[in-house]
Parts: structure tokens; sequence; C-alpha cells
């Protein structure tokens, strides 16, 4: 999304008019919905000064097109500056900068992780603007058809030269990202640098080219796990998904008997946590230490198992995924590393029964000298889901091992927009947020009054590249379970009827060819994504009033979701009400997000869809709900 954009020559005026911050802001706010602290404007009124200076080299051509703040593809990251234009032999190029104020940082023993003195762990700068390069080409069909050649440096205008931030050890990564310092002679590096590129001014609009064309469709984790176990790079991990894996590697890598460890990282749909994990299982199996990729949830386990037969034996892809209930009788430390995705859906119990062990998380971290943790409580969404911070805490402790807290925030689902995230939970009222309606949020959401449209329209979408499925709660019973000629939902109204895929595909509904005929539900998506995603939304989550209210006898008794809650009721109502009210609201929060480009529902409650169809816009003037 372009944000900030001019020719040279009015980005200097901008800059000389001490404009430029405001320009930036005003469009920004405009098209996100969303303000920046002050300490950012700050930051963009210096940098852009600096960047004004490097700009001042009649070699550069006042034609050439500028852009600040540019939002990534599918991503809430933002390129900080771009020149755009043609170089030589009229070849279109794009520079990409990121801007930096640091003066100082230290290094971190990790690949491409430096130690800065306010933030923390941070991605070397020349890895971060490599890291966007790369998104930006795996995104951009543009890129790769035109033969857009992407440039990335960055440019640290107040860091003095020094033998840490350009040390030998960052070396691969300045080489594909150069890093520009503090100082005339800096300065004119830079210059260089760009003048090498862009010779020649920007008049075909490249950056509107790539905005506007075609994004391709996103690497499936699944259809990428076994290149990546062969060795090939697959995923760039960006900013604090890189943190987050050179962490967990070098906890891996030290930890023992005497030093056991646990990493808990949380971080909420689409930010990366299965990319991150399925990475770090990799990385761990080449060191070749004993280690396994753990989830409550068979779907994610059953899905990259399905896509490396053929490639591995079934005895070695058995031993890289496991359930989490197969800890109870495991000795301590037998493993080097537990890998434990989803871990919001640990259970206390194990076996059919829940009738085996005694907690699922003290087996995992007893049977590993290492075990990440990733997790997100506002995906819990049975009532026997007892994974949160808190209770990992807990055990780690007792156990003797030291805990260790990260969090993952850049959002690389639903279009890239932290503000349907926001909008998500606030019209669900899970939480308050600022985020009213979806207006610009640039995520393709859309509530339908007729359910075979709804179905239509996934049906078309996944003509592209079989990614998008149908989804409901589970509120209809599986009728079709006994006898295949019935169907579980039905409309008849609407001319709609479909089944549960609950038995022919089982976990593998979400890449089945054939599985968009049939309807899946929480227990089959949960960990997985689409590019588009249908809903239907059953009487378990209506509107009265603008109060959204949960009901947990409107689901099909057939579910077991909420097994417990009418014996909890009976000793605690409050608890049990305020339990079971989460987890609907957290299953349709986690059915929403399994769209990586757009979420289409259908409310079988004709207030609950006004009330959603009317928090997707608000009156600026007023501020109320249109």
């Amino acid at each position: 999304m372009i944000v900030y954009e001019a020719s040279k020559k009015g980005f200097i005026d901008d800059v000389v008019s001490n404009t430029i911050d405001k320009k930036i802001l005003d469009i920004f706010s405009l098209k996100t919905g969303h303000q920046v602290a002050k300490s950012e404007r700050e930051a963009w009124r210096k940098s852009m000064r600096h960047m004004r200076d490097v700009l001042f080299d009649e070699q550069i051509p006042m034609d050439a097109g500028v852009l600040v703040e540019y939002h990534l593809f599918n991503s809430s990251k933002r390129i900080d500056f771009i020149l755009s234009g043609q170089n030589e032999e009229k070849a279109d190029h794009v520079v990409m900068i990121e801007l930096k104020q640091w003066s100082e940082v230290k290094l971190s023993g990790k690949d491409g992780i430096v130690q800065t003195g306010f933030f923390g762990e941070q991605p070397h700068p020349s890895y971060q603007a490599w890291s966007y390069a790369a998104l930006l080409h795996g995104f951009s069909e543009t890129v790769e058809r035109e033969k857009i050649q992407l440039r990335p440096c960055a440019y640290l205008h107040n860091y003095i030269k020094d033998d840490v931030i350009e040390n030998s050890f960052y070396a691969d990564y300045i080489k594909k990202a150069p890093i520009f310092l503090e100082g005339n002679a800096e300065m004119e590096r830079l210059r260089t640098f760009i003048k090498q590129f862009v010779k020649y001014g920007d008049k075909s609009k490249i950056m509107y080219r790539i905005d506007a064309g075609n994004i391709r469709p996103s690497k499936s984790l699944a259809d990428s796990l076994s290149k990546m176990l062969k060795g090939n790079s697959e995923f760039v991990m960006i900013d604090d998904q890189k943190v987050v894996f050179e962490a967990g590697l070098a906890l891996a890598k030290h930890s023992s008997k005497e030093n056991k460890n646990v990493l808990i990282v949380e971080g909420g749909p689409g930010t990366g946590k299965s990319i991150v994990a399925v990475n770090l299982l990799v990385a761990l199996t080449k060191l070749l230490l004993n280690a396994q990729y753990v989830t409550k949830n068979s779907a994610p386990r059953a899905v990259y198992e399905n896509r490396l037969k053929g490639s591995y034996k079934k005895s070695e892809i058995s031993n890289l995924f496991t359930g989490s209930g197969s800890f109870v009788k495991t000795k301590s430390n037998v493993f080097d590393a537990l890998v434990v995705d989803e871990a919001h859906r640990l259970n206390a119990k194990s076996g059919i029964f829940k009738n085996l062990g005694e907690n699922q998380i003290k087996e995992i971290i007893y049977s590993s000298m290492f075990t990440v943790f990733f997790l997100d409580e506002d995906q819990r969404v049975t009532y026997h889901d007892i994974g949160e911070t808190g209770e990992i805490v807990k055990w780690a402790t007792k156990l003797g091992a030291k805990t260790h807290k990260l969090k993952l925030s850049s959002q690389f689902r639903c279009g890239g927009s932290d503000g349907y995230m926001a909008w998500l939970d606030d019209v669900l009222q899970i939480k308050e947020t600022a985020n009213a309606d979806l207006k610009d949020l640039g995520y393709d959401f859309r509530v339908f009054a007729d359910p075979a449209k709804l179905r239509d329209a996934i049906f078309e979408k996944n003509k592209e590249c079989n990614r998008a499925r149908l989804v409901a709660g589970y509120c209809w019973d599986w009728i079709s379970k006994n006898n295949n000629a019935l169907k579980d939902i039905t409309f008849p109204e609407y001319q709609f009827a479909m089944r549960w895929n609950l038995e022919s595909d089982g976990s593998l509904w979400i890449q089945a060819p054939e599985s968009v005929n049939e309807i899946g539900c929480i227990h089959t998506c949960q960990g997985l994504e689409v590019d588009f995603v249908g809903v239907i939304v059953g009487g378990d989550l209506t509107v009265r009033g603008g109060k959204i209210i949960t009901t947990p006898s409107a689901r099909s008794k057939m579910d077991k979701s909420l097994h417990g809650y009418i014996k909890d009721r009976v000793e605690n109502p409050k608890a049990a009400d305020k339990k079971a009210d989460s987890i609907i609201k957290n299953t349709y929060r986690t059915l929403m997000t399994r769209g990586m480009k757009g979420c289409y529902v259908y409310f079988t409650d004709q207030e609950t869809r006004e009330y959603f169809e009317s928090r997707t816009v608000t009156n600026k003037e007023t501020g109320k709900y249109i």
C-alpha cells in the first residue's frame, strides 16, 4: 500500500518547507485509520532531512520516484524509504532503504541479530532490508514478470563507524544489503550506491505498477516442508520472527539436563508461529538434535506428514511429528528439544477418555531439555484447553527450568492487517479496541445474506489455486456419519445443503482437492490457513440490542468442545458461563482468521447479520455505525 509518494523534487520541497512529517501522517492516518506516536513522527522528520541531503546530487534525477512508509503485501511491515527509476540500460530499479536512528549496538552471537540498548535483540539492519526485499519479491507477480530489480540497503545516519555494526559476523547480509553510516563520506557512498541503479527518472510509475499488480499465492508451509528439510530456504523470516527463531536455536544448543530451558512465544493469528516452529524443527534436525514437533490438534500434523510421503520413510516422519498426549510415560530429558505449536490447545489429561497422565504441559517440559511453546490464549476453543502462559511458567518453575518469553506481533495474514484483527476482537466483544470499522483496512471481508451465494463465492475463489474453503460453527449434528446420502447443514429456503467433512478427508480436509464441496469446522482447520475462508455462524453466537450473546445449548450435542460445561455450571454458573462464552467467541475469531486474503460470512440470525454489516463502516463525522 502506497502512503507518501512524490518525485525527488516534490520530496525535497516538502522537507525544505518542513511539511514532510505532516503529509506522511495525514496520508498514513487516512489509509490505515491509525495515528502514530510522537516519537515516530519526530523520527520521520529527522530521517527525511538526512534523505534530502543524500538526494542533493545532480546525477540523481529530479523525476525519480520517492515513496515513504510503503506497506508490504499481506504484512503489517513498512519499507521506510524507496527511490525508483531506471539504470544506464533503462532497466527498472527500486532502491529500498531501511532507516535507523541507532547510534550503538552490540554483537549478539546469533545469526543476523544485534543487541540494542532500548529495543533488546533486533535483526541487523542489513538482514531487515534484505528480508523486506525478499518478501516483496515473493509476493509481487509484477516484480518477477517485468524483471524489476530490487536493491535493498540500510542507512544509519546517527551511527559512527565501529567494528560491531559492520562486523564480519554479519558479512553475508551486508553483502546482500549494504549498510551506510554517519558522516559525509558514508553519505557519498550511499549516493554512489543509488546512482548505480537510478540514473533516469521513473516515468512509468514502477511502484504503482507493483502495488496494483497481482499478488502471488503465499507459500504454503505444508507444500514447502519437504524442501525445507532437504536444505532449501523457503521462508524468509521477518523481524520478530527472526529474533524468536535465533533465540530458540541458541537455547536449544545450550540446554542440558542441568540447564533446562523453556521459551514461551505469544502471537496472534497470522504472526508466523507455525512458520517459525517448523523452521526451528528443520534447523534442530540439521544439527542432529533429538527434536519433535508437537501439537494437540492432529490437522497440522496430518497435513505436514502427508506432504512428506514419498520423500521420507514413515518411521522418519513419525519421529518428527507427534501428539501432545504422547509424553505420559516418557523419561526425563529424553529429547534435546520439543517444539510445541498451538500450545493453547494443550489439555491436562491425555487419551480418548481424558484419563491418562497428570498434565500435558508438565509431561512435555519433563521430557525435554529445551521446550518452546507457541501460543495464542485467545485461540483456546474447547473446555479442556489449558494452554496459557501462567500454567507453563508454573510447571517450568516446578521442574527447574528457566523461563524465557518473547512475542510475535508482525501480521502476515488477513491482508497483513493488524486493524482487521483488532476490529474482530472489538466486534466479537472479546476486547475493546479503537477499530470501529473496516474502512481502508485492505482486507476482503463480506457479509452475505444468502448462504448459497457465500458458497458460490468460495467455489469461485477456489478455482484460482485450491485455496478457499467453507467452515462453520459446530451447531449442526453430523447426521451424514451413518448415511452418506444425508446433508448435515441445510437451508431449504436458499437451496443450500452440504455435508460436514469430518470423515472422508478428516485432518487433510484443508488440502484435499474436492473438500471445497464439504464444510470444515474448528477441529479440522485450526493451525492451518487458506487464501479465502467462508464462515457460517450458527445460533451459538447472536446479537441482541448490540450485545453479543453466546448460547452453549445451540451447539450440536455431538461436539465435545464444551464437554464439562453443564457439570461445572451446577457448581459455579458464573464461572462456567464465562468460560463457555470465551470458547464460543474464540472459535469464531479463529475461523474468521483462517483467510490470508479474505473472509466471507453468513449469519443464520438476521439481527446478528445486520449488526456485523453495520460494523463494517462508520460515519466519520458522527462516529456512529452506518
